[in-house]
């Protein structure tokens, strides 16, 4: 197993918070392993095999964000996310209101639409 870290100055971001997010999902569930593994009643039980699961994956997690071909992944795409133009927070918000005012305008169109189903509906449903 190789424990140098592989192109140490790239892609530091992404390999960081990709790992980082990966080993608080990890930490989540050994938490919730040892939350069901307190039935047992065995503090070494409900302690040791969290902490064994959880270690296990940190050298698992370290070891693939080292990997070349992942690493090389994760370099090309915070180089990719670098080069992305980014909207202004005018434009953002502007866009955000267009929509809400689309949706607005069809939620109100489809409801009038169906009072008028339910009410057409019901008048022939009454005749009979």
């Amino acid at each position: 197993m190789n424990l140098k870290i592989y192109k140490r100055s790239q892609g530091k971001n992404s390999r960081l918070w990709t790992a980082m997010t990966l080993m608080l999902i990890v930490a989540v569930g050994c938490w919730r392993l040892h939350e069901k593994l307190l039935v047992f009643d065995n503090v070494w039980l409900d302690t040791m095999i969290p902490a064994a699961v959880c270690t296990v994956f940190a050298a698992l997690i370290y070891w693939l964000s080292n990997k070349p071909v992942i690493a090389d992944f994760l370099i090309a795409a915070e180089g990719e996310i670098k080069k992305v133009s980014w909207s202004s927070r005018k434009e953002i918000i502007n866009s955000t209101l267009i929509v809400i005012s689309v949706v607005a305008m069809m939620a109100t169109g489809l409801g009038l639409v169906d009072l008028g189903f339910r009410l057409f509906f019901s008048e022939v449903v009454n005749l009979y």
